[in-house]
């Protein structure tokens, strides 16, 4: 750390420091981040800005953003959030300790204990779950595969095929 300090003053770069209130949780590691998503939704203030359509369900404390919508069929279990302009299709399922970030579609398959960052499209025929998923990734089911469930931690514009 001292390196990196020392590189940006060489540099001419400000470096100040701050006191922080409240908790802190270091996010090093995958298994950090995903406490940390617990930790921040054990604290989530229900709120449905987005749309949710007849006979679907959003259960428990859940935040739909602007332009969201869980169809018909759907159900989101919270504590979760769902980002602006996300649709969770009918059949799909959100589940606790899940952010979803924006314009992402979840159109088949089981999500819980999950971070699905912006700009993702879901569609698997299982359970994802204890997962990372970083922006404009797709994850999509190999027709005729049904596997138990995944553990995944997908980069930035990945693809990939189950």
């Amino acid at each position: 750390m001292k390196q990196a300090i020392q590189l940006l003053l060489d540099q001419g770069l400000n470096v100040s420091h701050d006191f922080i209130e409240g908790w802190w949780k270091d996010t090093g590691k995958p298994e950090d981040i995903l406490e940390a998503n617990r930790l921040v939704l054990d604290e989530l203030k229900p709120s449905i800005e987005g749309s949710v359509q007849e006979d679907s369900s959003v259960q428990g404390r859940v935040c739909m953003q602007r332009g969201s919508l869980v169809e018909k069929g759907a159900l989101v279990r919270g504590p979760a959030i769902i980002g602006e302009n996300t649709i969770v299709r009918a059949g799909a399922y959100i589940g606790p300790y899940t952010s979803v970030g924006r314009d992402c579609e979840v159109r088949k398959g089981e999500v819980e204990n999950s971070i699905i960052m912006d700009n993702c499209i879901i569609e698997v025929n299982d359970r994802i779950a204890d997962s990372l998923i970083g922006p404009n990734s797709k994850i999509v089911s190999n027709a005729g595969n049904a596997p138990k469930g995944r553990r995944l931690i997908v980069g930035e514009c990945s693809t990939i095929v189950l």
